[in-house]
Parts: structure tokens; sequence; C-alpha cells
């Protein structure tokens, strides 16, 4: 910091102040804020190492570069009713008064006045001209400051403008000092007095504090300037009320205050952008609920399929287990009612027991177990239709929200690339509804369960449609295991000569059924079980890109709200350190 000797201690908080407010110039590049706010935090950190810098602001015609000429005890700057300031002029030592004149918006004046040796003073256009550009110069050059020396005219003191300009000054973190100019045109004491109280009280209602406050005459100032008499220009300066502001700055801004203003000048602006980012964080944070919301909506949706899925899909192959176990049962009756003695003639006629078995057990079997599977089949495909009909009815009625949205305004960026990812999913979901085939879909799955039935090493291959190759199989096993394939009626008499090899050939009948069944039912409840999955698999991966991307954004706004709280506390702490070195 040029003009001010630093101790080693002030030396190194400041070397550390640069480094972390660098840093929270690098974390806040991220947060999409204005690039004048993030200009203007690069220039308060490169201030740190230039002269104090009081910035003259205020309306056109308050009598700006007045003030600045008074205090420069020369008239220096042009001086007019209209808004003669057309660009930012910076005032700063030098041997003899020149102008530099750097670009339209930019020039620089030097003055052999020995109080520019510790500061520089930049002199603005006024903030309410009728020319735009000069407000916004003026709006720029603010966060540079170390202090801000507000001018108001005693003739119309703290106008709607001047608060308002007040209050963006208030969000930068800037010291304030409050210049009522002009009072010669008012009449008496009492009148100053009255215009004084007005604009204390109203600045601290602003501020929240009572700023330094000087009522003054430019214009005496610089009557005093042009008398050649010595006692008379001390009491036209005194009476002009520039003394006190000399006063103020030399004496009661000494190197500690400066100091002081200059370290926190820095942190004021970072404090600023970080209440920017925060708020940022907070409007992506509500912006981002309606999508949370549907989400949320879409998840509890897969929920719910899921679950019904698993839930339902259990008792569906009950009634196909039901369907084998009356099978099984009608089976060991008939044996135990055919396999006799008194029935030797028929039972020496294979194909006529075979017959019998097929019309009293076997009749209907086949179309009872495909109208349990394909029930069951038509159940999946439909809920999985409905599934796809829930989604896309939940995607129209946000999309609906979000056009309105548009329609009533711009939206941040994140918030724009989830309404596509939105858009995108939702006519894919769209134009799977619209093309879905349900004779097709379960035609599909009819084979696919079919061929895992198929698969299995207790299932004979050949016969079509599942009922039939259940049916074949099952009247095989029966056929098997009971001797009545062999026809022979010495092997078929053993039954009725020992009845326990009887016994003994129903309980493998029920062993053998047992075994095909419970094959039979696994493989079903496997082959729809991942058939589930698949489509639970299917209506996810087309809603991912856009959960995904809302996931991702509400992840990236927490994180981005810690850091922020973490910066805070970065900006708090260096404060209080900035204190102890003063």
């Amino acid at each position: 910091m040029q003009g001010t000797m630093l101790t080693n201690e002030q030396m190194l908080f400041l070397q550390q102040e640069k480094q972390q407010l660098n840093e929270a110039k690098r974390i806040l590049s991220d947060f999409n804020l204005p690039e004048d706010a993030q200009k203007a935090l690069d220039e308060a950190i490169l201030q740190l190492d230039e002269l104090f810098l009081i910035v003259v602001v205020g309306e056109y015609n308050s009598g700006k570069s007045a003030l600045i000429n008074a205090l420069l005890g020369d008239h220096v700057l042009e001086e007019g009713v209209t808004p003669t300031t057309a660009r930012v002029t910076l005032v700063r030592w030098g041997e003899a008064l020149s102008e530099q004149i750097v670009n339209e918006d930019f020039a620089i004046v030097t003055y052999p006045l020995e109080l520019l040796k510790d500061l520089n003073l930049i002199d603005s256009p006024g903030t309410n001209a009728i020319i735009r550009r000069h407000e916004l110069l003026t709006t720029e050059y603010v966060p540079r400051s170390d202090l801000v020396l507000f001018t108001t005219s005693a003739d119309r003191p703290l106008t709607e403008s001047e608060r308002q300009f007040l209050e963006k000054i208030l969000a930068w973190g800037k010291k304030i000092a409050l210049v009522i100019n002009k009072v010669d045109i008012l009449e008496g004491r009492a009148a100053v007095d009255e215009v004084r109280a007005f604009v204390a009280q109203h600045t601290a209602g602003i501020l929240g504090y009572t700023p330094e406050l000087f009522v003054l005459s430019a214009k005496l100032a610089e009557k005093a300037n042009q008398t050649s008499d010595p006692e008379e220009k001390e009491r036209l300066r005194k009476d002009s009320g520039i003394t006190d502001l000399e006063r103020y700055i030399t004496e009661t801004l000494d190197d500690r205050a400066r100091l002081e203003l200059k370290f926190s000048n820095p942190i004021g602006v970072a404090a600023n952008l970080l209440s920017q980012a925060e708020d940022l964080n907070r409007a992506q944070s509500e912006e981002l609920n309606a999508d949370l919301k549907l989400v949320s909506e879409l998840e509890e949706m897969l929920a719910i399929y899921r679950k019904e899925l698993t839930a339902e899909i259990k008792p569906r192959l009950a009634e196909v287990d039901n369907v084998l176990q009356n099978f099984e049962q009608r089976g060991e009756e008939f044996f135990n009612t055919n396999l006799r003695i008194t029935n030797i003639g028929n039972l020496a006629k294979s194909d006529k027991i075979k017959a019998k078995f097929e019309e009293e057990v076997l009749a209907g079997l086949s179309s009872e177990i495909d109208a349990k599977v394909h029930g069951m089949i038509d159940w999946m495909v439909d809920k999985d239709l409905h599934a796809w009909y829930q989604v896309m009815a939940a995607l129209e009625r946000r999309q609906f929200v979000a056009r309105k949205q548009t329609e009533a305004g711009p939206m941040s960026p994140q918030a724009a690339r989830r309404t596509d990812l939105m858009a995108s999913v939702g006519e894919t979901i769209k134009t799977i509804v619209n093309s879905y085939n349900h004779k097709k879909e379960a035609e599909e799955l009819s084979v696919l369960v079919e061929g895992a039935v198929a698969q299995t090493a207790l299932f004979e291959v050949g016969a079509v449609g599942l009922g039939a190759l259940v049916a074949s199989t099952l009247f095989s096993a029966a056929m098997d295991v009971t001797g009545i394939v062999a026809a022979s009626a010495l092997a078929i008499l053993g039954f009725f000569v020992i009845p326990y090899k009887r016994k003994q050939a129903i309980e493998r009948f029920k062993e053998k059924m047992n075994d095909l069944r419970s094959n039979l039912m696994h493989t079903l409840e496997l082959t729809f079980g991942r058939e589930a999955d698949l489509a639970l698999s299917r209506l996810e991966a087309k809603i991912a890109p856009y959960t995904q991307g809302v996931r991702a954004d509400q992840e990236k706004i927490t994180r981005d709200a810690q850091t922020l709280v973490e910066l805070k506390q970065t900006l708090e702490e260096l404060r209080d350190q900035m204190h102890t070195v003063l």
C-alpha cells in the first residue's frame, strides 16, 4: 500500500489478505455472477497496492467538481449546471497541473498538492444524468473506493434517486461520508440546521448508522481561493465549511483509519459478491424445487410400480401352481381308483388307460395353464403400459407449468437446460406410449416364458404352446413313474399282488410331480421377475437423463451453499484478523 509505512504484522496480513481474496475470487467465478461484479473484486484487490482512494459521487449539478476544486484550492476541474463531467477523472499528485484524456470514459488530472501524495481523488459523472453511460461509469468506480464522499445539493437534499444510489453503495460495504453542498442558497442558520437534520435522519435510516456529515459551500470556498488576503481567505474557507472536510480527511482519517478502510475495502467487495452468490444459490434452489418434486413423483411412481409387481407376481403364480396341484390330486385319485385287480383287463391295454388318463386327469390342463400364464402376461403388459402413461402425464403437467414460467420471464441457464432435458425425455416417452403394441409385447413375453421353460432339463421340447408343453411333460412323467407305459400284464399285476409297490409307484409319481412343479414355478418366477426388472430398467433408463440431471444440480447447489458458508466464515475471520494488526 503506497503512502503508508506498514509494520511487519500488517505487511504479512496484506499478503494473506491478497491470497485469500484471490481464492475468494476463484470460488466466486464459478457462480455466473455479473462480469462487472467480478471485475470490481479484481480491481479492489489491485487497489490494495495503490494510494488511498476517495470517490466523489452524487447527482449531476450537486457540486462534485466544485467540491474537489475547493479541496485543491484551485479551479482545476470544469464546473457547470449541466452534466459537464462526461468521464471519470482521477486526480493525483503531479509536479504541475496537467490533464491526460486516456479515452472517452477516463481522464487523469495531476496537481501539486501535498494532500495528493497520500491519496487520490475520483470525480465522477452524475448518477441521474440523462446520459445513462455516465451513471454506469460512476457505479463501476464505487467498488474501487476506500471512502465515498456522497454529495447532495442543499436545494434538493437526498432525492429518491440518491436514496437508491446510497443503498447500492452500502451493498458494497463502503465507508460513506456525506457532504451537503450549496448551503449558501439557504436563508439563515435555521434552514441549514433543518436540511442537516433531514439528511442525517434519512441517511441513518438507509445506512443503519449516522455517517460523517459536512455542510459546506463550495462557491464560498472558491471565493476564498480567489482572495489574496490571507486572513480573509482563512475566514472564508472556515465559513464555507471546507476546512472541516479537510480536517476530516487529513486528521480524522489518519494512517490507521485509512489503513483500516484500505484493508476492509476489498473484503467488503468480496462480501458483496458473496451476498450476490448466496442470492443466486437460493434462487437456483427455489427454481429447482419444481423439478425435484417431479423427480420425487417419478421415483415414487417407479417404487410403487416395483412394489405392485413384486406383490402381485407371487399370487398370480400361485394360481398356476394351484392348477398343477389339482392335476396332481386328480392323478393320484386316478391311480388309486384304476390300479386295482378288478381293472386288470383295461390296464393291460396301455392305449386305453392312457386315453382314460387324458380324459379324466389331463383334460383341460393345457388350456388352464395357458389361461393363467397368458392372463399374467396381459397383466404385466398392462402394468407396463400404465406406468409409461403415468410418467408421460407427470412430465406433461410439469412441461405445461414450465412453459408458463418461460412466458412470464427468463429462467436461469440451469433451469433452461433441465427444461430442455424434460422436453426431450417427454418426447421420447410420448413416442414409446403412442407406438406401444400390446399384442406384440404380450406375444414376445409369451415366447420368452415358453422358451425359458423349454430350456429346463425336466421339460420336453416339441409341444406347441406353454400349456401343451407342460401338459405333455406331466403326462409322460405320470406314465413313466407308474409303469403304465410298459403295458404288460405282468408288470401291472405287481401293483395288485404287492400293494406296497403300487403305493411306492404313486409316491414316485408325487415326487416327480413335485419336482416338475417346483422347477416350473421357479422358472416362471425367475422369468417374470427378470422381465419386471427389465421393464423397470427400461422406464428408468428413459427418464434417467432428466432425473440424473436434476439430482446433479441438487448436489451442486448443496455443495455451492456449503462453499459459500465456508467463504463467509473466511471473510469474517479475515476482518477480525485485520483489527488485530491495526
